[in-house]
């Protein structure tokens, strides 16, 4: 008799620990991994970044499943990348990078607690000094070129806070950010 977890693409949860939805894991992975092998576009890097999952008990562990998406992400990236620069040429590709840059640039460069609308006394955002300091960051790699991953980028989590940051305007931020990097890499 075999053991059938050994089969499964990521290790699950135990007890009462959550992870995602295998099924949902697994369809999805199924979709991207059609669309990269049919060049089809019916996913791409951005919705890669943006998948989320039902937590389950049983799951499949939350840290193994994003590093997996990483991956997957990091190549519809760079297909996507080659893809432009064969179509428009390399200068193109580079002056539409730099513009995005420049956006997330122009809106992180705001002065500390109003680089983003604020959710109000009663609502819970994130906390704006956490969100600035990562904000400083970026702007020093956009700017300086100082070391900054992909990686720290995606991992990066912010306590809530009562007047915080709106949510959407900041993740909204970091997926441009990530977009950028990826363009470059």
């Amino acid at each position: 008799m075999t053991d059938s977890s050994t089969d499964l693409p990521f290790p699950l949860t135990e007890g009462r620990d959550k992870g995602y939805d295998r099924a949902a894991v697994d369809a999805f992975l199924a979709r991207a991994r059609a669309a990269f092998e049919e060049q089809s576009d019916d996913v791409d890097a951005e919705q890669v970044r943006a998948a989320a999952f039902p937590l389950v008990r049983g799951g499949y562990r939350v840290a193994s499943v994003d590093a997996a998406l990483a991956r997957v992400e990091d190549a519809f990236a760079a297909r996507e990348r080659d893809q432009a620069v064969r179509a428009d040429g390399a200068g193109a590709w580079v002056a539409r990078v730099r513009e995005d840059a420049q956006v997330v640039l122009d809106r992180l460069q705001r002065p500390a607690g109003e680089r983003f609308d604020r959710v109000g006394l009663l609502r819970f955002g994130y906390a704006r000094s956490e969100v600035d300091l990562v904000a400083d960051r970026i702007v020093a790699y956009l700017s300086h070129g100082d070391p900054l991953s992909v990686e720290q980028v995606r991992q990066t989590a912010f306590r809530m806070t009562r007047d915080g940051y709106r949510e959407e305007q900041v993740d909204a931020v970091l997926d441009a950010v990530i977009e950028v990097m990826l363009a470059v890499r």
